[in-house]
């Protein structure tokens, strides 16, 4: 309670005060509704098209085995954003935007780092085991897609990895 409401007493009143001194805080009392666009976050829905321009894709070099495989992937990539809109609306792509960074929305002042979008290879020095299903790190705001060959395979991984990881359980 003291570190909310006492601590902070002070300057709050001062920042009052400076409102008060121009008639700011007067315009606002009588009009709320005409400050709020301007004094509170308001997030727009996401649509497909937001969700596709926010993530930079990070391709591989041109002519590697690995940039073949990931052009496939890219279009399954924005056709499941497309579907998702289409199917679930923008609830869904919150669940999206949340498993790849944490956030249900787009911070007012954007993401930093800016989300990406990478691919998951085997790798030489590992197994040659890799995941089906999309994984993030969302301390970087990275979500590495799954290789696969038909959209359909793309889908239902990426379906299963959503429906069941949102919120680490927590809701």
């Amino acid at each position: 309670m003291f570190q909310v409401v006492h601590r902070l007493h002070g300057a709050f009143e001062r920042f009052r005060d400076g409102m008060k001194t121009l008639g700011v805080l007067d315009a606002i009392q009588r009009h709320p509704a005409s400050f709020l666009p301007i004094l509170c976050h308001q997030p727009t829905p996401l649509s497909a098209d937001i969700i596709e321009e926010l993530f930079e894709v990070r391709l591989s070099q041109k002519g590697s085995n690995n940039r073949v495989q990931e052009e496939v992937v890219v279009p399954f990539w924005r056709d499941y954003l497309q579907d998702i809109e289409d199917e679930d609306g923008p609830a869904k792509l919150d669940m999206i935007l949340a498993f790849a960074t944490g956030a249900t929305c787009i911070p007012p002042m954007g993401f930093t780092p800016q989300p990406t979008i990478e691919f998951l290879h085997i790798e030489r020095s590992q197994s040659a085991v890799v995941s089906r299903f999309p994984m993030a790190n969302t301390c970087i705001n990275c979500l590495k897609l799954p290789l696969h060959k038909t959209y359909n395979e793309f889908k239902s991984s990426m379906n299963f990895a959503f429906a069941n990881t949102y919120g680490f359980g927590m809701e």
